[in-house]
């Protein structure tokens, strides 16, 4: 039996706190739950004024964010490109997933994809404080997935030795590609 029982919240930094709760709630249907806001840090007692916004993306799958005033402006990990830190949402199916990527752009919100991972498909865009988001529709078998998770620590193992990418599901892109009509270059 495991300790833990999910993730209770996971908090990122915004330039905005009114901003992104409306961005948020307006464009992802997330309900905004809870606010707390402090002159002083509860955990160290430091002085350094902040506004916690959470948003519920269902399931009680709880965002926060902190708006941080007299810190310096907010940036991103120089040294991470950008398509790596990214918060991930699970909508129902397809046929959802090509209603948000209008529903965004339709904010004028530019949307990449749909990218078909060969298990699930997603888009990807950004919120106003340049964090990177992707919706994603599972498309894939139970099969898949067991197949998936039967080589994970085969592939770990690998990539621990290698530092070059295991092939033990190469069929997944294969058959993206395939879905799509396309041909690799080798």
């Amino acid at each position: 039996m495991t300790m833990l029982k999910g993730i209770h919240h996971a908090a990122y930094r915004c330039k905005d706190a009114h901003a992104t709760v409306k961005f948020y709630h307006d464009l992802l249907d997330m309900d905004f739950t809870c606010a707390f806001a402090e002159d002083h840090v509860p955990s160290t007692g430091a002085y350094d004024p902040y506004m916690h916004v959470f948003l519920d993306a269902g399931g009680g799958n709880i965002l926060a964010f902190f708006e941080l005033p007299e810190q310096p402006e907010m940036d991103r990990d120089p040294n991470t490109p950008v398509w790596v830190q990214h918060i991930a949402f699970k909508v129902e199916d397809m046929t959802a997933l090509i209603a948000a990527k209008s529903r965004i752009q339709a904010q004028g919100v530019d949307v990449i994809g749909p990218i078909d991972h060969g298990i699930f498909q997603s888009i990807y865009f950004f919120d106003p404080n340049g964090h990177r988001l992707e919706l994603t529709a599972d498309t894939g078998s139970a099969a898949e997935y067991a197949e998936l998770q039967r080589v994970a620590p085969l592939m770990l193992e690998e990539w621990q030795k290698t530092k070059r990418a295991p092939q033990h599901a190469a069929w997944l892109h294969e058959k993206a590609r395939a879905a799509h009509g396309i041909k690799q270059d080798r």
